[in-house]
């Protein structure tokens, strides 16, 4: 099996991104191609964690790569939740801003070891996650990508546990909700595709690949395409 370098395993999970919120745009959840999309689109979010927390260990400056984060995460506000419905408003807020707390959780974790307020403040940073796009799930795999670092059976296992945590979170919260317990699979087992990004993931090669620019690529592609998607679901 060939090895891949971090910018074309980022290229497959962009990919699989966009097909996840094409998915969302035009096919109905319970159809077998929904169920399909969505199933490829959940590589995208633990396969970009995984990536932060690369990021982490490279960056010559941690504040840099963190205001850059930030800074795209505002950028990308409005076209995610013009893309979700088709207006302006002030929550939620995008997968990037989860991922500036992600990349914030894992810089305080090394920073406050033996200090007492390095666990409130991780759940602090949990909480804060809430308004964001995958939530305190986000934070949890940052925080795993590298306390495991150099073991990636751990990782494994951790992905495999949020994948399980969140499929049966949103199975009961739609069986709450009066859904059928067909329906409530159809609305969860899909987050079960998270582990696909396993197989992905154990392909890398330690390369970052690509050129001195690509990794600008996922930062501009995700507003883009959801401003584009936005453009069809509200205003054609």
């Amino acid at each position: 099996m060939p090895r891949l370098t971090g910018q074309q395993i980022k290229t497959i999970a962009i990919v699989a991104m966009l097909l996840d919120h094409i998915a969302w745009v035009f096919l109905d959840l319970h159809s077998f191609w929904g169920q399909l999309l969505h199933i490829i689109g959940r590589i995208t979010a633990p396969t970009m964690c995984f990536f932060i927390v690369e990021g982490y260990h490279h960056t010559r400056s941690v504040p840099k790569y963190l205001t850059r984060l930030f800074l795209f995460a505002l950028i990308s506000h409005f076209p995610f939740v013009y893309f979700l419905y088709g207006k302006f408003t002030f929550f939620p807020f995008s997968v990037l801003y989860t991922l500036a707390l992600g990349l914030s959780a894992v810089y305080l974790w090394d920073r406050l070891q033996n200090n007492p307020w390095r666990l409130p403040l991780i759940i602090a940073i949990a909480v804060l996650s809430l308004p964001g796009d995958w939530m305190c799930f986000g934070i949890g795999f940052c925080l795993i990508f590298h306390i495991y670092r150099r073991n990636f059976s751990q990782q494994a296992v951790g992905i495999s546990y949020i994948a399980l945590v969140f499929a049966l979170s949103q199975f009961f919260g739609s069986l709450t909700t009066g859904a059928s317990w067909q329906s409530a699979l159809l609305d969860s087992g899909f987050q079960l595709g998270l582990i696909l990004s396993i197989p992905l993931l154990a392909l890398y090669n330690g390369e970052r690949g690509g050129s001195k620019y690509s990794k600008w690529i996922f930062y501009w592609f995700y507003p883009a395409h959801l401003l584009i998607l936005g453009f069809l679901i509200h205003a054609v």
